[in-house]
């Protein structure tokens, strides 16, 4: 085994170690139903060896035999509700335990810093919850107490073969080699070729993914062949993945299937002969026969499993991989209570990608219950510091501190409730308009929600709407316009209550009449909160107590907007831009 399938085995095993170990009593329990069940069903071949002999002895009298049939069907009985309770116990846990799995995948989310998590397709992470760790309810459910229980069973008849004559032991076990060796080959590679058909999997996700998501752009600009050709050859690939490694593996399936029930085959020479020289009965030889075929079945399940194997440690991989990320660390508990709500950026340096720098040495203090409004040109990191302050990635040196401490050292609880942050790209979930604000306070009242709506100017649109606040939205807020899912967004962030309110031109998709109410709504909400805002349009921060003017990763400078408008910097050309482009929209000029 190669050192990566070595990987993949103990990161597998480590999985099932820390997901399962709270259910090992249900697996426990699933394995010894399972075996009792696995040995009811080999019983009765006994049963038919012993009936075999005694119509081999003459016997004619129905009551020699009447208490056989009857064994044999009360233990088929036994072994169908015995399987079935193994089952149930090994369903309970392992449903409990994909889900665990699931909620840990989905929490680790939630502490990666969002431009790892931005850099995952969103196809394969789909894939990886929900595909990947639903595949392997099939393996723990089943393989952990039926490939114990079947593996058992037949190794106990072969001791019990063994002990009534050696030779026929032997002989019984000759073909399994042969068997073994073709199962060899056939998951030989089997680690390497499942994460081949898992990529390929990722990659046909991935695009059909950006297939469905951009097909107004492929529409528009006539691109629905290449496009198409594209996901074709992702489909393509994603099939003949499988149907190449059923192929290369057919032939030493096919060997191993049909050499494994063969035992027979060399059980009955032997036993002739053994017979002949009279060093075993009739009896001994027919119950050798007949235990050897009711081997086969339990045998036959051991092998069907040794794919899943294989599969389990590239999808338990899979899900290590993701789990072993590196963190955003926090706390559990604030380490020390802030005083007041002063966010100070002491020089901080940060970077998406390494090597390649976008804030360099920022110095910034906002106060508390200030008004803030981060402009420059597109590219210079205004977004990037709010982000920051969201704590949505953590700095690479420097510090953010938030009423005298370290951001970092506060629980995610408890900064998460002193920041209302507002994108410019907002996500509403698909579900109702009254659930979606909402998520803003966890426990709000139907009148919270809606008086919130009232002051951010939504109650009027939500009411035209077909169910009012009961309307689902769709996928991503599909079903409402760009400013409609704004000024939702915006009232689900005054909803929530925090200290401190962060608009990252947050009014981006409004046209003007909804920007003005949302101006009005925002101004009388802030009062005793601090509000960062990232602009697009200029006059609407003329107000700001503190305009920080950002340029290539740096503050370029700060001031009030007559301040900044004195000094003839950069804020001073930005504005002439400005009120040059509304002049000219206003004069007609950009009519179409």
């Amino acid at each position: 085994m190669n050192d990566s399938s070595g990987r993949q085995g103990s990161n597998a095993l480590a999985i099932i170690k820390r997901f399962a170990s709270t259910r090992k009593s249900k697996y426990i329990f699933s394995v010894i139903f399972a075996l009792l069940g696995v040995i009811c069903s080999l019983i009765p071949y006994y049963l038919m060896s012993c009936i075999v002999v005694k119509l081999l002895d003459g016997v004619r009298d129905w009551n020699a035999y009447e208490n056989y049939f009857i064994w044999m069907i009360i233990l088929w009985t036994l072994r169908a509700l015995l399987h079935s309770v193994s089952t149930g116990f090994s369903h309970a846990a392992t449903f409990a335990v994909l889900g665990d799995i699931r909620k840990a995948l989905c929490f680790k989310l939630t502490r990666m810093p969002l431009g790892d998590v931005k850099r995952i397709p969103s196809g394969s992470l789909k894939s990886i919850i929900v595909e990947r760790v639903d595949s392997l309810e099939t393996t723990l459910a089943h393989i952990v107490p039926e490939f114990t229980a079947n593996l058992i069973a037949p190794v106990a008849v072969l001791v019990y073969i063994f002990t009534i004559n050696w030779k026929l032991g032997i002989a019984s076990i000759m073909t399994l080699p042969v068997a073994a060796f073709c199962m060899g080959m056939m998951t030989r590679n089997a680690g390497s070729r499942w994460a081949d058909c898992v990529e390929k999997t990722k990659i046909l996700n991935d695009t059909a993914v950006e297939y469905i998501n951009g097909i107004e752009v492929i529409k528009a600009f006539g691109k629905t062949d290449s496009s198409y050709e594209k996901f074709e050859k992702a489909a393509h690939d994603g099939a003949y993945c499988f149907i190449d490694w059923m192929k290369a593996t057919i032939l030493f399936f096919t060997i191993g299937m049909a050499i494994t029930p063969t035992t027979i085959l060399t059980i009955i020479p032997v036993g002739g002969i053994l017979f002949m020289h009279g060093s075993i009965t009739a009896g001994e030889l027919i119950t050798v026969l007949i235990l050897s075929v009711g081997m086969l079945a339990p045998l036959i399940t051991v092998m069907s499993y040794t794919d899943d194997m294989a599969k389990i440690e590239i999808v338990f991989g899979e899900v290590q991989g993701i789990l072993d990320r590196k963190e955003m660390e926090r706390p559990e508990e604030t380490i020390r209570q802030p005083e007041g709500n002063d966010i100070v950026i002491k020089n901080v340096r940060f970077s998406y990608e390494e090597g390649t720098e976008i804030l360099h040495g920022v110095n910034l203090s906002i106060k508390e219950g200030s008004v803030n409004a981060l402009v420059g040109p597109s590219g210079s990191g205004k977004s990037t510091i709010a982000r920051l302050i969201s704590a949505l990635w953590d700095v690479d040196s420097g510090e953010i501190t938030f009423g005298g401490v370290n951001i970092k050292d506060m629980s995610w609880d408890d900064y998460n409730t002193k920041i209302a942050y507002v994108a410019q790209d907002n996500y509403l979930f698909n579900r109702s308009v009254m659930d979606n604000i909402r998520m803003g306070r966890k426990g709000a009242s139907d009148e919270d929600v809606i008086e919130a709506a009232k002051r951010c100017g939504c109650h009027d649109f939500i009411m035209r709407l077909e169910k009012g606040y009961d309307t689902i939205v769709g996928d991503a807020g599909g079903h409402l316009s760009g400013g409609e899912r704004q000024r939702i967004s915006i009232a689900r962030a005054m909803l929530k209550g925090a200290p401190i309110v962060i608009l990252d031109e947050a009014t981006a998709y409004t046209d003007p009449e909804s920007e003005a109410v949302i101006q009005r709504s925002i101004a009388s909400m802030i009062k005793g909160k601090t509000l960062i805002v990232i602009a697009h349009r200029l006059s609407t921060i003329v107000d700001a107590d503190q305009i920080i003017v950002v340029d290539d990763g740096h503050i370029d400078d700060i001031g009030t907007h007559e301040q900044l408008l004195e000094k003839k910097g950069l804020y001073n050309k930005m504005w002439i831009a400005h009120v040059s482009a509304r002049d000219t929209v206003d004069g007609g000029e950009a009519d179409v």
